[in-house]
C-alpha cells in the first residue's frame, strides 16, 4: 500500500472514530502545585521495549488530554477581536448576560442558578489584576490551572493578582497574590440569581468587576483592553479538535505546551515514564516508535478510551440515598490521571465538593426509569444543608441532555422558588409534563425519559452525613 493510500485509511479511520466518540460524550456530573519537572531530552527509539510501546503511549495521552483541551478551549474562547458573551480575548471577560433555555444547545446539562463571568488568563509575561466586587449573594471565582486542577476559590471581595507561581516581584498594597503553577489559567465567576427578573441585579454586579495586567494597575487612569483577532481555523468545538488529532500533532502540541505549563513535582514518576515515548516538556515526539498497524490501533485507543475512563474512574462515585455523585478528588485530581481526563472530557471547569457538588438520578425509589409518561412526587425531609450563602436546586432534563421546553419556562426548582411546605416542614415537587391545579410546586419534565440534577452550592458537609436525600415515588 503506498504511502498516499495509507494516510487516506488513517483519515477515514479517524473521522469513523471521531463519529463514535462524540456520540458517547455526555455531562457525568457536576468542578497542584509544587516544583515543575524540568524539560527533558529525547529518548532513542531503540531504547523503548516494544511489548510497552502502546501501552505508554495511552498512559501519555490520558496524561496530557486535559493540558491540551483547556489549550484548545481557550484558542476557540478567545478567537475574537471583542469581548462578549460567548468569547473574548485572552485577558478579557466573557460575561453572559442570558439565562439558558431549551434552545441553548452550545453545552450539555446548561445550569440555569448562576450567570458564568470567564476569563482566559495569559500569565506568561506578567501578573493580571482581578477584582471581584462586594456583593449581596453568591459569588465565587474558582480559578483552574493549565492541567484543570482548581488552584483557588476566591469568595470575599478584593483585588487579586492572578500570578504564575514562578513570578518574581513586587505587588502594591492591599492587592493578594493568587499563585497558579501554569502560565495558562481559566478563571469562572458563578454569580447566583433568581430568574430572569434578578438578571440587573447580576449585571450591575459584572459591571464592577475589573481585570487588567498588573503594569496597567500600577500606572492607574483608565485602561483600555486591546483589541482581539479571529481566525476561521480557531472557529471550532475544543473536544472535536482534540480527539481529532493524530498521535504526532497531539502529543508534539502537549510537549510544547508543557513547556510553559509545567508538570507538578507529583507528576515525576509519570513523567518518567511516558519519556520512554518521547512525550514530556520540549521533547519531540518521534511516529517512528509506534509498532503494528499505526491508524488501527490509534483509533481503537480512541474508541475504547471514555469506557475505560469512566469504568476505572468509578471509584470516586458516590452514592446519596437514589442519587449519585462523584467525590474527591474531583477538582483538584493530584495523581488520578484518568479520573481528570475522563472529567475534562465530560465536564470541564468541575468544582472541588466543597464548593459545590451535583448529584444525578434517572430512577425512581423503585429503580425504575423516569418518564414524563408517569408523574412523580420528589419528597424532601428536610432542604438540602449548605453554609451560609450556599443554595440548592433541582433541574429537569431530556434524554438529550438539554433542558425541558415548557408552558411556564421553568427549568428548576431551588430554594428561591418561593415553594409551599407542608407542615412538618417537608417540601414535595411534583414531576409530571401536565400542569398540576396548583403549580407552585410543579417542575416540568416533558413527555419522554428525563433525568434530574440536584446542584448544591456550599454544602455543609457535617450535616449532610445524616441527611436524607429526596425520594421519588410514582403518584396517580
Amino acid at each position: 500500500m503506498n504511502r498516499k493510500s495509507v494516510k487516506k485509511k488513517y483519515e477515514t479511520e479517524v473521522a469513523k472514530t471521531m463519529k463514535k466518540i462524540i456520540a458517547l460524550l455526555v455531562f457525568v456530573t457536576m468542578l497542584l502545585s509544587g516544583c515543575g519537572v524540568a524539560e527533558t531530552e529525547d529518548v532513542p527509539a531503540e531504547n523503548i521495549p516494544a511489548d510497552g510501546v502502546w501501552a505508554t503511549v495511552k498512559d501519555a495521552y490520558v496524561y496530557a488530554f486535559p493540558l491540551v483541551l483547556m489549550d484548545a478551549t481557550k484558542t476557540s474562547a478567545t478567537n475574537t477581536e471583542t469581548a462578549g458573551p460567548n468569547k473574548a480575548p485572552v485577558n478579557q471577560f466573557i460575561h453572559r448576560d442570558t439565562l439558558a433555555d431549551p434552545q441553548a444547545k452550545n453545552v450539555v446539562s446548561p445550569n440555569v442558578d448562576t450567570i458564568y463571568s470567564q476569563v482566559w488568563y495569559d500569565l506568561s509575561e506578567e501578573p493580571i489584576i482581578h477584582v471581584l466586587p462586594e456583593t449581596d449573594r453568591f459569588c465565587k471565582i474558582q480559578v483552574l490551572d493549565g492541567w484543570t486542577n482548581t488552584a483557588a476559590v476566591l469568595d470575599k471581595a478584593g483585588t487579586y493578582a492572578i500570578t504564575v507561581s514562578s513570578w518574581e516581584g513586587t505587588l502594591p498594597e492591599g492587592v493578594i497574590r493568587v499563585d497558579v503553577p501554569t502560565s495558562m489559567a481559566w478563571s469562572i465567576t458563578r454569580t447566583v440569581l433568581s430568574g430572569e427578573e434578578d438578571l440587573p441585579a447580576v449585571y450591575a454586579i459584572q459591571s464592577k468587576m475589573r481585570i487588567m495586567p498588573l503594569s496597567a494597575y500600577i500606572s492607574g487612569g483608565n485602561y483600555q483592553a486591546p483589541q482581539g483577532s479571529y481566525s476561521e481555523e480557531n472557529n471550532f468545538v475544543p473536544v472535536q479538535k482534540v480527539l481529532s488529532m493524530g498521535p504526532a500533532e497531539f502529543f508534539n502540541k502537549a510537549n510544547e505546551l508543557m513547556k510553559s505549563n509545567l508538570p507538578a513535582e507529583n507528576d515525576k514518576a509519570m513523567i518518567e515514564k511516558i519519556a520512554a515515548v518521547n512525550v514530556g516538556p520540549g521533547m519531540t515526539f518521534d511516529p517512528t516508535i509506534l509498532t503494528g498497524d499505526i491508524p488501527s490501533t490509534w483509533t481503537e485507543m480512541l474508541q475504547n478510551l471514555r469506557q475505560d475512563l469512566a469504568s476505572n474512574s468509578m471509584k470516586f462515585s458516590q452514592q446519596l440515598g437514589q442519587w449519585n455523585y462523584f467525590g474527591s478528588p474531583i477538582g483538584d485530581f493530584g495523581t488520578e490521571y484518568e479520573f481528570r481526563a475522563l472529567v475534562a472530557i465530560a465536564g470541564l471547569g468541575a468544582n472541588t465538593v466543597e464548593v459545590a457538588f451535583y448529584p444525578k438520578t434517572d430512577v425512581d425509589a423503585a429503580g425504575n426509569k423516569l418518564t414524563g409518561e408517569k408523574s412523580y412526587a420528589l419528597h424532601f425531609n428536610s432542604c438540602p444543608p449548605v453554609l451560609e450563602g450556599g443554595f440548592w436546586s433541582i433541574t429537569a432534563y431530556g434524554e438529550d441532555d438539554f433542558l425541558i421546553d415548557n408552558p411556564l419556562n421553568r427549568y428548576c426548582v431551588n430554594d428561591r422558588s418561593g415553594l409551599k411546605f407542608n407542615e412538618d416542614g417537608s417540601v414535595d415537587i411534583i414531576l409530571s409534563k401536565d400542569a398540576p391545579e396548583d403549580t407552585t410546586n410543579w417542575l416540568p419534565v416533558g413527555e419522554g425519559d428525563f433525568h434530574l440534577y440536584m446542584r448544591i452550592y456550599t454544602p455543609d458537609a457535617a450535616a449532610l452525613a445524616t441527611w436524607t436525600a429526596p425520594v421519588i415515588t410514582m403518584i396517580n
